[in-house]
């Protein structure tokens, strides 16, 4: 008896230990598609760097409160964070086990033949609206104007609309309000767009795929194409621009640069095509975006 019950001990140690790990995984991966260094996220959650570290690392000694916190910073439910493994819904779980077993390419292919099946009832939802979504550099506003003028329609660059509605930057939206204030922000904007137009171009911010609510409405309401680069020309392009957020004061912005791509890559498939701009001039790429936004708007028949 007392055998059976230190094996039953042994097992359930092993499943925590387990879930442990996944939760650390999840917490480091959903800060890196954020764009969050862990000394920020610190910052804003009131959590301090050893602790998360720690916790990313699947040895850290749990709490609730303390990971409500971590939540709260990041703009998520508790059940966001907690929702890994065997602790989502029978049905979630079991397109989970399905999904978690397939390459990325798969994965991606699955996702746009379900999409594609909806794409008659959808396409009245999302109009004539092309949405750009993509990390920092990646060639969103730079394209997005000149997209928008050969299809004879409007322009919008979603972070100019958020700074506009807070009446200040961006860094000052962060740095006075938090990012949970500035996904709400987002969300509220977005939405405006949404509801005041159906022939239109949006330039999103690189993280907006990192909150799962406002991707949807843009998913669900937009023609959504993903700008991509290879990360040096993210990099070069962020340079030139002068801008360095979120890696401000990172010793290893390129680093930190792959990291945030690889984390969002998953999360940027999701779009309805793509457009890579890697080491094509502005009127090359503007063909290619062009190309690819005429057939996303054209009703299928």
């Amino acid at each position: 008896m007392s055998k059976k019950v230190s094996e039953l001990s042994q097992e359930g140690d092993s499943r925590a230990d387990e879930f442990l790990v996944d939760l650390g995984a999840h917490v480091r991966a959903v800060r890196a598609q954020r764009g969050m260094t862990r000394k920020i996220l610190a910052r804003d959650s009131d959590v301090s760097e050893r602790y998360l570290a720690k916790l990313e690392t699947g040895q850290g000694n749990v709490s609730i409160l303390i990971l409500r916190q971590i939540a709260d910073a990041m703009d998520m439910n508790l059940i966001d964070i907690l929702a890994v493994g065997d602790q989502l819904s029978p049905q979630m779980q079991e397109l989970y086990q399905l999904a978690r077993h397939l390459p990325a390419d798969q994965l991606a292919n699955v996702t746009s033949e379900i999409r594609n099946q909806l794409a008659c009832s959808e396409h009245v939802a999302k109009a004539r609206r092309i949405s750009l979504i993509g990390l920092r550099g990646a060639g969103k506003s730079t394209l997005g104007p000149l997209l928008a003028k050969t299809l004879g329609c409007e322009f919008v660059e979603l972070n100019k609309c958020i700074e506009k509605e807070f009446g200040a930057g961006l860094d000052e939206i962060f740095s006075l309000a938090g990012q949970p204030s500035f996904r709400r922000l987002e969300r509220r904007c977005l939405a405006d767009i949404i509801a005041n137009h159906e022939d239109i171009v949006i330039a999103t911010g690189g993280s907006i795929v990192a909150d799962e609510q406002t991707f949807s409405m843009l998913l669900n309401h937009t023609h959504v194409i993903w700008v991509q680069a290879e990360p040096e020309e993210h990099m070069s392009r962020v340079v030139a621009q002068g801008d360095m957020r979120p890696m401000r004061g990172s010793q290893e912005a390129m680093e930190d640069l792959r990291q945030i791509l690889a984390a969002r890559a998953p999360l940027y498939r999701r779009a309805d095509a793509k457009c890579n701009t890697s080491g094509k001039p502005v009127e090359e790429s503007l063909h290619d975006l062009e190309s690819i936004a005429k057939v996303l708007i054209t009703p299928k028949l």
